[in-house]
């Protein structure tokens, strides 16, 4: 009788798979080609730098990823979820449980406090009790160096200041994939270089997937890997000495 054979085991899925991804949007001129047959794959705990010419379609890919915006033809898996058959309630469930995000324009709420920004999207979730929600959220804000800031309102944070605080809501729910869009853009060069310290050491902790848009090449070089889009479609895909 024949012994059974080895099995290898089963690679994990991709953090991120895009295949022949296209993406056309309506205009008063005519249907806008935006993303025009796009295939990527990230690995899980992967960072990749996503650059190049404005308009290329850098931030709508990544809102296709998000589940924000649908996509036109291909296909879309994020954590080794296809968004394509997702409802509009299901996609808010999958982002609330897996994708954190990070805007240029922070995108705080005006009339809570830093510590009430950070526990919304834990109190959505609902797995913890209020008192756990609160106690976390605290503790990402001490993680980012605002312990003392809790009870400040977005007014009353600089630029960094509430760049951190997004930074802290972003990691809170402990997501699989962070996704940020030009998280320096409204810093200061001093500023911009302590929040990305700051992002790079928070993904490097997390092991999170990380995907980061940016115009400025050193930044992009801190990722492993460095992807060019340009009129749509993917200009480059090399690795990086990082």
């Amino acid at each position: 009788m024949n012994s059974r054979p080895d099995t290898a085991p089963l690679a994990d899925p991709p953090a991120v798979l895009l295949e022949n991804l296209q993406l056309t949007l309506p205009s008063d001129a005519g249907d806008v080609n935006v993303l025009r047959g796009i295939d990527l794959k990230v690995c899980q705990g992967e960072s990749v730098g996503i650059v190049g010419p404005s308009g290329g379609g850098k931030s709508s890919m990544m809102m296709v990823i998000a589940g924000l915006e649908r996509a036109s033809r291909g296909t879309v898996e994020t954590a080794g979820v296809d968004l394509l058959p997702l409802s509009e309630d299901s996609l808010a469930r999958f982002r609330r449980e897996t994708v954190g995000i990070v805007f240029q324009d922070f995108h705080l709420i005006p009339t809570m406090t830093a510590l009430e920004n950070v526990a919304v999207p834990l109190e959505f979730a609902g797995r913890e009790s209020r008192h756990q929600v609160f106690e976390r959220a605290q503790q990402q804000l001490e993680s980012v160096g605002l312990g003392h800031r809790l009870s400040h309102y977005p007014g009353q944070l600089s630029g960094g200041e509430q760049q951190r605080v997004a930074l802290a809501r972003a990691h809170a729910g402990k997501p699989k994939i962070l996704l940020a869009d030009e998280p320096t853009g409204n810093l200061d060069g001093e500023t911009g270089k302590m929040v990305m310290d700051l992002l790079f050491d928070l993904h490097g902790q997390a092991g999170t997937t990380m995907l980061l848009i940016s115009h400025d090449p050193v930044l992009a070089e801190r990722c492993d890997r460095v992807v060019t889009l340009a009129d749509g479609r993917i200009a480059g895909d090399r690795q990086t000495a990082a």
